[in-house]
């Protein structure tokens, strides 16, 4: 009785041991795969149990179950984190899990580039690679809502960057990071405003960090730009910036800037109307913000452009005369007049 006891005791821990042997084989060898390499999405509160099923439907050729086991096994499971994953050939379940734990997602990333109007932002999000555009058939009003921002016109509210996102994240999450990005930059940027700026709120400071940028062509001249435009705001003399009356032009504007636009009077008209236009009319980056709180020590009224992106700053018309006439071959600047 004791030697058949003994016999059993033996078979069990030989059938164990050899179990244990193949765990161990089948967790060091590479996972077969349908394609060179296999992407999982992982929606976040997926359980382990459907993450295993949904890396074999993807194509990792493996048993669910194996997965699910080994899952379970490591005492990890609960670990496995939401997001996109890639693995290639050479993978081994280890890894595989490994990498869920780690988060070492793969990412794609989308630019959004200073001076972009929203519309040029929309477009961009509309090109990139494996976002979920839920904001596709969106309104721009109804956008902003999403955003919790209703009524608010979306020009200008978000931060120019590159934003790194999850493949399947929706592109709503990637504008919520740019729009809080945009209200964090500028409330820092505000609160360095000095005691006698002309600019009455974080609108206006918006606004004209948007022609700012529109407006200069080296960024050297950036400080000098916003002070011209900061000291005509003072002594109330009208804007007249060429991109506002562009930007109200809107798709009626063919390249070509006509003395009868200049006339025509828009909400964006800085030549018909004084002070700051409704909206911006761009994506301000941060030095065009930074430029606008903290301008060149300047008295300048008018600059004209060289014709290589830089520009000539006079304080009075008489001097700016002679810079057009200089370095200006058209009868009207490119400038501010």
């Amino acid at each position: 009785m004791k030697r058949i006891l003994l016999a059993l005791v033996l078979l069990v821990a030989t059938a164990t041991l050899a179990a244990g042997g193949i765990v161990w084989w089948w967790l060091q060898r590479p996972l077969p795969l349908a394609a060179p390499s296999v992407e999982l999405s992982i929606e976040p509160g997926t359980a382990p149990r459907a993450v295993a099923q949904a890396w074999v439907q993807a194509g990792v050729q493996t048993s669910p179950e194996f997965l699910y086991q080994w899952f379970r096994w490591s005492g990890q499971a609960r670990q496995i984190r939401a997001g996109s994953y890639e693995i290639e050939r050479g993978a081994t379940p280890r890894q595989l899990l490994d990498k869920m734990v780690r988060g070492d997602e793969v990412l794609e990333s989308v630019r959004f580039i200073e001076g972009w109007t929203f519309r040029q932002l929309r477009a961009e999000l509309a090109r990139a690679t494996a976002l979920k555009p839920a904001t596709a058939t969106l309104s721009d009003e109804a956008l902003m809502a999403a955003l919790g921002a209703p009524g608010v016109a979306p020009e200008g509210r978000f931060f120019p960057d590159t934003y790194a996102y999850s493949r399947g994240v929706s592109d709503l999450t990637v504008l919520k990071r740019a729009h809080a990005a945009m209200q964090r930059r500028l409330a820092q940027t505000w609160a360095e405003r000095p005691a006698d700026t002309p600019l009455r709120s974080m609108d206006d400071l918006l606004v004209l960090a948007s022609i700012v940028e529109k407006e200069t062509g080296q960024a050297a001249d950036r400080p000098k730009v916003a002070a011209v435009f900061l000291n005509r705001l003072r002594v109330g003399m009208p804007l007249q910036t060429d991109p506002t009356v562009i930007y109200g032009l809107g798709e009626r504007f063919d390249g070509n800037l006509r003395k009868r636009d200049l006339q025509t009077d828009t909400p964006f008209n800085t030549y018909t109307r004084a002070g700051l236009p409704p909206t911006p009319i761009a994506m301000p980056g941060l030095e065009s913000l930074r430029a606008s709180v903290k301008p060149a020590p300047t008295k300048a009224l008018y600059f004209v452009s060289r014709g290589d992106g830089s520009s000539v700053f006079s304080d009075n018309l008489a001097d700016h005369n002679r810079a057009v006439n200089q370095y200006q071959r058209a009868p009207r600047s490119s400038g501010t007049p």
